[in-house]
């Protein structure tokens, strides 16, 4: 019985571990694979279309 909190501890450590590696990753919203890549391009493209409305020139009319 000398290392009876041996399990105890290895327990903690673990659940520290997995509680460590799971913050870094985004969370489950709920979608499928193909509606999450679709959200992803409607939110790419329109970044896309802000960022060449902001670098080219409004022309003059």
């Amino acid at each position: 019985m000398t290392r009876g909190n041996q399990r105890e501890l290895a327990r903690s450590k673990k659940m520290k571990k997995q509680t460590d590696s799971s913050k870094g990753k985004r969370r489950d919203d709920g979608l499928s694979a193909a509606a999450r890549k679709q959200r992803d391009s409607e939110i790419m493209q329109q970044k896309q279309k802000a960022a060449s409305e902001k670098k080219e020139p409004p022309q003059p009319q």
